[in-house]
This record gives C-alpha cells, sequence and structure tokens, in this order.
C-alpha cells in the first residue's frame, strides 16, 4: 500500500486565512497609488491640454489669455477659445450634481499643508465649467479678463499673483470631472512650502492660474505634483 501525503482541510484553510488577512492590508494601498499616479498623469496631460489650446489659438487667431474679455462666450472670452481649440462635450453656467447626485463641492482637509483653496470654489451662477471628451472638467470665473503680468515677464511673484487674483485669472482642474473624491490637492507632509512638501496620495482637484500665454499650478501642492518624478 501506497502512503499519499498532503494538507490537511485545517492547514488549507489557516493558510487561506493568512493570505486573505495579507490581501485585505495591502490591497487598499496598492488602489490608492494606483489612483494616485493615474490623478497625476491626468493633471499633468490637462496642463498640457490647454497649454496647446492657447499655443494653437495664438498662431491661428494671434491673441492669447491676455486679449480676454468679460464674456465668457464672447467673441475673445476663454469659453470661446476652448471650445474652438478643444474637444469640449458638456457645458455649465450653474452649480451641478457630483457622480452621487449630491451638489458637486471640493473637499478641504484643513489639517493639511500648502493646499491653497482655488479662486472658484464650487461651480456656480459665477463661472463656467467646461467638460472635455477625456472626462476631465476646468471650471473658471465667467467674467475672467485680460489675464497678463503686463510688459514685465521676469516671473510670477507674490505681488504679480495677487494681479492676476484680483483679475480673475484662476480656476480649478479637476481631472476625472463630477467623480469622487472632488477633493483638492494638499501636502501630506512637510511644511507646505515649495521646497518641502510631499505628496503621498495625489488626489483629483488642482488650482491653476493662467495669464498670457501661460497655465500653471497655483498651489504648493499643484506645483509638487507637476514638478515630482
Amino acid at each position: 500500500m501506497r502512503k499519499i501525503s498532503g494538507f490537511t482541510l485545517a492547514e488549507v484553510l489557516i493558510t487561506l486565512g493568512i493570505i486573505g488577512v495579507v490581501a485585505a492590508m495591502t490591497m487598499p494601498t496598492l488602489i490608492n497609488s494606483t489612483q494616485g499616479a493615474q490623478y497625476k498623469a491626468a493633471y499633468k496631460k490637462a496642463l498640457s491640454a490647454l497649454s496647446q489650446a492657447v499655443t494653437l489659438n495664438v498662431a491661428l487667431d494671434e491673441w492669447n489669455f491676455a486679449d480676454l474679455d468679460s464674456d465668457a462666450d464672447g467673441s475673445y472670452g476663454l469659453q470661446t477659445m476652448l471650445n474652438s481649440r478643444m474637444n469640449v462635450v458638456r457645458t455649465e453656467t450653474d452649480a451641478f450634481d457630483d457622480a452621487k447626485g449630491d451638489p458637486y463641492a471640493i473637499k478641504v482637509n484643513s489639517s493639511l499643508k500648502g493646499g491653497g483653496v482655488p479662486s472658484v470654489a464650487a461651480p456656480g451662477t459665477d463661472n463656467v465649467t467646461l467638460f472635455f471628451n477625456d472626462g476631465i472638467m476646468f471650471t473658471f470665473p465667467n467674467d475672467v479678463k485680460e489675464c497678463t503680468l503686463g510688459t514685465d515677464e521676469t516671473g510670477l511673484t507674490d505681488a504679480k499673483r495677487g494681479t492676476l487674483a484680483t483679475n480673475g485669472c484662476m480656476g480649478f482642474i479637476d481631472v476625472n470631472g463630477i467623480k469622487a473624491p472632488n477633493r483638492l490637492i494638499q501636502c501630506d507632509a512637510g511644511a507646505g512650502t515649495d521646497n518641502d512638501c510631499e505628496i503621498k496620495s495625489p488626489t483629483d482637484v488642482y488650482p491653476v492660474i493662467f495669464y498670457d500665454q501661460t497655465i500653471m499650478p497655483n498651489s504648493v501642492a499643484a506645483r509638487a505634483v507637476l514638478y515630482s518624478k
């Protein structure tokens, strides 16, 4: 007679239980890491697409953010520019619902650093939201106009950023539209400065500032995501 050895039912169940516990501990981290990488890639793609749109508009129609008039959908409106240079599939000029049917709102964790509240706090009657065919949305004030640094192009200092804020040349990008988490990007660790901001879990909402032929991040955390490897 041959003796056949193997695992007992108890041993198999214990092994499966251990595998299940390990999987339960590691899967959320893996999912968050994957989503974070997707948000980061979509954010960089959105900034690139918007930059290409204004560059193309300058090449074809010879006007940029500095020439914007106060009518979002006028002859020199920002909405006019983006509608003609990008694939816009939906436009909202009022508040709208998120994917769960609740009013869309940006979540901000006040305990984190380096976030910066977007100039457009939430879509409503004072702003325009454009949805692009890749699921990204861009919200900006409907009276945005003359977004420029003027003749001095030496850089975006705090004073110039304040001037642009007064002119309303700010907005935000949500890289996955109305889908959750709708959370403003903020530093997860560090002092919340340009030299000390760690982003462990990128989210989906990024404040931006735009002027002349430039669009760029408008918070420490947003800059950290863009310039990180």
